[in-house]
Parts: structure tokens; C-alpha cells; sequence
């Protein structure tokens, strides 16, 4: 249980450490969004062949699509209500580029929103971590590695946004630093509840954090990459991808 936390903890310190560099220092946009690109592509790497694959060994065809397509599902929806009461600046950018999903600047600035969906962003990844350490199953260790590149990126932009929405130094750090917290007792939960349960219900629980993973980085990570970088984090997301997926073989 201790390793599940000091684990969530490591994924998510990358968080506070990109937040700082968002706030007090002009990080190139390309830079933003081919770190983001190679984000994307080793969490697509580590939930294509570490959670679905594990998750497919563990309980089936039939286990797996329930826990995926509802994975997707609940984060998609959770997702449209919190942008629409106002936390996208959480994770863009330039804070008000969706200023469209609101209806008033109060929901624009809605303090609450940021922090519901930054912990709807975090929770997903920190539970497989968790539920593959239990598992014995090697998805913990390499999750763990993706989460902690993939949040490098999304601190920085996450940082820059919740700026551009009006919040202060100390609210952004207070938001990631929450964040992370929320993290660590995901991955403890999975860990002590999810990892020793029977197989149907780890092989949901993983791909449902795969389906939950894979709709936030098409709704949040690759638009932002592409806006920033350009057509040529196409390369920087294919070489996360095949590095992560080396690594795990190798390992």
C-alpha cells in the first residue's frame, strides 16, 4: 500500500513541477505540445498493451468492453458538464479558447469546475496504477512512468490557462497540489480494494480506466499538442508510443 502511494505521489509530482514552470517562466508553445504529443503516445502505448491487454488475460472479451466503453462514457459526460460550468481552463492553454462551452464569465471562472475536472483527469490513470501494483501484473510500474511524463505537460499548459482565466499563483499550486493528493488515495484505493478482487472485476476496472484515459487524451491532450506543435508532433507522438512500448517488453 505504501509503494501504491509513493507511486500516485511520483505520477502526479510532475504536475506541481510543470505549474511552477507555467507560472514563472515563457515555456515555448512548441515545446508544450511536442512534450504533450510524446505524453500521448506513451499513455496510449501503456493502456493499449498494459491495461487492455492485462485486462483482456484477466476477464474476457465481455469484462473488457463493459469496463472500457463505460469508462469512456462517464469521463465524456463528467467532462461536458465540467467545461460547461467552467473548468477547461484547467488544461488549455490559452484559458478561454472554449469559451464557447460557457454560458456566463462566472462559469468561465469557476474555481469548483477547475478542480473537479483536474481530479477527473488524474483519478483514471492513479486507479490503474494502484490495481496493477495489487495485481502483480506490471501495469503499475508502467503506468506509473507515463502518467509522470504525460503530467509534465499538462501542468505547464493547465498552469498557463488557469492564468489566463484570472487565478492566482497560489490557487493554481492549490489545484495540482490537490490533485496530487486525490491521486495518491486513487492509487492507495485501487490498490487496497480493486488489486485482490476477482478477475471480472479487475479486467473492468483496468479497461475502464483505459476508456476514461484514451477519451481524455483525444478531448484534451492531442488538440493541444497539434495547436501548439503543429502537424509534426505526429513524430513525437509516434516516438512515445514505440519507446514506451520497447520498455515494456523489454521489461
Amino acid at each position: 500500500m505504501t509503494i501504491a502511494a509513493i507511486f500516485g505521489f511520483i505520477s502526479g509530482s510532475t504536475l506541481f513541477v510543470g505549474a511552477l514552470l507555467g507560472m514563472y517562466l515563457k515555456v515555448p508553445k512548441y515545446f508544450i505540445g511536442a512534450i504533450m504529443a510524446f505524453g500521448s503516445g506513451v499513455l496510449i502505448s501503456a493502456l493499449t498493451f498494459d491495461l487492455m491487454e492485462n485486462a483482456f488475460i484477466s476477464g474476457g472479451f465481455n469484462s473488457v468492453s463493459l469496463g472500457f466503453i463505460a469508462g469512456t462514457l462517464l469521463f465524456v459526460v463528467g467532462d461536458y458538464f465540467i467545461d460547461h460550468f467552467g473548468g477547461h481552463s484547467r488544461k488549455h492553454g490559452h484559458g478561454k479558447s472554449h469559451i464557447n462551452r460557457a454560458k456566463s464569465k462566472k462559469t468561465v471562472n469557476s474555481g469548483s469546475a477547475i478542480l473537479l475536472g483536474a481530479i477527473l483527469d488524474g483519478i483514471p490513470e492513479s486507479l490503474a496504477i494502484g490495481i496493477g501494483l495489487a495485481a502483480g501484473q506490471g501495469v503499475g510500474f508502467s503506468m506509473m512512468v507515463a502518467v509522470f511524463i504525460s503530467n509534465f505537460p499538462e501542468g505547464i499548459s493547465g498552469a498557463q490557462g488557469m492564468k489566463s482565466a484570472g487565478k492566482s499563483n497560489i490557487y493554481i499550486l492549490s489545484v495540482w497540489g490537490i490533485t496530487i493528493a486525490t491521486s495518491v488515495c486513487a492509487a492507495v484505493l485501487g490498490y487496497a480494494f480493486l488489486g485482490n478482487a476477482s478477475k471480472d472485476v479487475i479486467a473492468i476496472t483496468l479497461s475502464l480506466a483505459a476508456g476514461a484515459i484514451l477519451a481524455m487524451i483525444a478531448d484534451t491532450m492531442m488538440p493541444e499538442a497539434f495547436e501548439e506543435g503543429g502537424r509534426f508532433i505526429a513524430l513525437a507522438t509516434a516516438f512515445g508510443f514505440f519507446l514506451a512500448f520497447v520498455i515494456s517488453h523489454i521489461g
